[in-house]
């Protein structure tokens, strides 16, 4: 995970993991509209997932 993808999903988190699928854009997106801080935690937990990294 690099560092610029690290800033992307502090401040724009739906973005951040904008290569990792469908499902997981509209699940931070959701999480994102509940609150900024369960959104950034959603895409964080995504981009450090071992099985989304390529």
């Amino acid at each position: 995970m690099s560092f610029w993808r690290v800033l992307l999903a502090i401040f724009l988190p739906p973005f951040a993991v904008f290569d990792k699928g469908c499902g997981s854009i509209l699940i931070v997106l959701l999480l994102t509209l509940a609150g900024w801080v369960p959104g950034v935690i959603g895409a964080l937990v995504i981009l450090n997932n071992p099985k989304y990294n390529r």
